[in-house]
C-alpha cells in the first residue's frame, strides 16, 4: 500500500490505549482549557484521524509563516497550509504548560484533546495578510474562508496534541465518517491496490459519477472512495445527511458491487482553491489512495481562482514530495450530439448548446417546485432526494 506523507507508517493523534484515555480525560478536567475555533477543532480531528500526518500537533508561527509562503515546514516538510490553533484569549492558558482543549461545535464543550504548549505567539497583521493572501490568494473579507482564518484571533497556541475525541463526526455520522486508518485498512481488506479518491461537498450528479468512472477505467483503479467533507460548509451549501443519501443512492444503483466505498471526515471547508487541492491530495495519500481527481475550479468558491488553478498548483509540488498521482478533470457534462457524458475538452465540434449544464441556482429552483432535472443532468432517484430537502425548506 502507498506510504503515509513523511513517513513508513501513519501516526494518528488519537489516543487508542483505553488505560491512557481514560486517565487523560480525568486529567483534562483539571487543566487550564481553551475553547477552540470550529477550524482549530476541525484539525485536531483531522491530526487525530492520521489524515495530517506526519504533523505531531499545531504549528507555531514560524512553520505557519514558511508553510503559507513556500509550502513547506521550517523542517522542510512539505505541507501547503498552516495547521494552527489561533485564538483572541490566551488569559487563561498564559504560562502554563499543559492544557485541554475544548470543543466549540458540542453542548457542553467537551473536551476534544490535551496539548502540551510549546509556545503563544501573536502574528502581526503583516503576518496575518501574508497568510492569508499567499493561502487564499485575497484578502477579501467576502470570501468565507479568509472571513473564518481572520476572525479566529492572532494568537498561536502551537504544541503536539493527544487527540480524545472526534467531535461531533462520529456521533452523527456513525456511518459515513472514518478515519484515514480505517480507510486504509478497508481498502486493505478489499484487497484494492490502484485506488482512485474523489472530493466532494456536493451531493453527485450524473457528471461527476461518470467523472468517476472514467477515471477509473482510464486507470485501471481496483476502487473509488468517495470522501465527502462532513464538517462546516458556507451558508445555502446541502447539509451533509442529504449528501450522504444521494451519493449512497447513486453507489448503490449505479456502481458494480465492491467498487465504491462512501466515506466521509470531519473538516471545515476552507475554499482556499488552489492550497485546499494540495491539502486534499496529501490526505488523501494518507488514507491510502494511489490516484486523486482535481477537478475544474477544485475547492473554489466564487470568482477568486480560475477553472484550472487547482491543477496548475502542482507543477509547484516538488518532484517526490507526494506520492498521490493526479487524474486532472475538465467539467463534464451530457453530450446531445454523442448522447453520453463527456469531459468537454474532449469533444470537438461541439458548441455551448450542444451539453446540458444546468446552473445551481437552476437546478435549485427546479427541485423546490418539484420538477426533475433531466435525467441526463441527475440521476431520478437523486433528483428525488433533493426535491424532498428543498421542498422541506419551502415549507418551512
Amino acid at each position: 500500500m502507498i506510504k503515509p506523507h513523511g513517513s513508513d507508517q501513519l501516526q494518528p493523534l488519537f489516543v487508542y490505549d483505553v488505560a491512557e484515555h481514560r486517565a487523560l480525560t480525568h486529567k483534562a478536567e483539571s487543566l487550564p482549557s481553551m475553547l477552540l475555533s470550529s477550524a482549530a477543532a476541525a484539525n485536531a480531528v483531522m491530526l487525530g484521524s492520521g489524515y495530517f500526518n506526519p504533523l505531531t500537533g499545531y504549528m507555531n508561527l514560524a512553520d505557519a509563516l514558511s508553510t503559507a509562503e513556500h509550502m513547506k515546514t521550517t523542517s522542510g516538510l512539505f505541507w501547503p497550509v498552516p495547521v494552527v490553533n489561533l485564538t483572541k484569549d490566551i488569559s487563561a492558558i498564559k504560562g502554563h504548560k499543559q492544557i485541554a482543549l475544548r470543543d466549540p461545535n458540542v453542548e457542553g464543550n467537551p473536551v476534544l484533546a490535551v496539548m502540551d504548549v510549546a509556545a503563544i505567539e501573536e502574528a502581526s497583521e503583516e503576518q496575518m495578510r501574508l497568510m492569508t493572501e499567499k493561502v487564499y490568494r485575497t484578502t477579501d473579507p467576502e470570501h468565507p474562508g479568509v472571513a473564518a482564518f481572520n476572525s479566529a484571533g492572532r494568537y498561536l497556541v502551537s504544541g503536539p496534541i493527544k487527540v480524545l475525541s472526534f467531535s461531533y463526526f462520529q456521533t452523527e455520522f456513525p456511518d459515513t465518517f472514518r478515519t484515514a486508518v480505517e480507510i486504509r485498512n478497508e481498502i486493505a481488506e478489499r484487497g484494492w491496490k490502484k485506488v482512485v479518491a474523489f472530493q466532494t461537498r456536493n451531493p453527485m450528479h450524473r457528471a461527476h459519477e461518470e467523472l468517476c468512472h472514467m477515471a477509473m477505467e482510464r486507470l485501471g483503479a481496483d476502487g473509488l472512495v468517495i470522501h465527502m467533507l462532513l464538517g462546516q460548509l458556507k451558508k445555502g451549501d446541502i447539509p451533509a445527511p442529504v449528501r450522504d443519501a444521494c451519493i449512497r443512492k447513486m453507489v448503490e444503483l449505479y456502481f458494480k458491487p465492491n467498487s465504491a466505498m462512501v466515506t466521509g471526515y470531519g473538516f471545515d471547508m476552507l475554499y482556499a482553491g488552489p492550497r485546499e487541492a494540495v491539502l486534499h491530495a496529501v490526505f488523501r495519500q494518507n488514507m491510502g489512495a494511489t490516484h486523486f481527481i482535481i477537478g475544474r475550479d477544485h475547492a473554489g468558491v466564487g470568482d477568486y481562482y480560475g477553472p484550472f488553478d487547482a491543477q496548475a498548483i502542482f507543477d509547484d509540488v516538488p518532484k517526490g514530495a507526494l506520492l498521490i498521482e493526479t487524474f486532472m478533470a475538465d467539467n463534464t457534462a451530457w453530450s446531445k450530439k454523442l448522447g453520453r457524458v463527456v469531459m468537454m475538452r474532449e469533444a470537438p465540434g461541439h458548441t455551448k448548446e450542444d451539453f446540458i449544464t444546468l446552473s445551481g441556482t437552476k437546478v435549485r429552483e427546479m427541485l423546490g417546485r418539484g420538477e426533475a432535472p433531466p435525467p441526463e443532468f441527475s440521476r431520478p432517484e437523486v433528483a428525488k432526494i433533493l426535491s424532498d430537502y428543498y421542498q422541506s425548506l419551502d415549507k418551512a
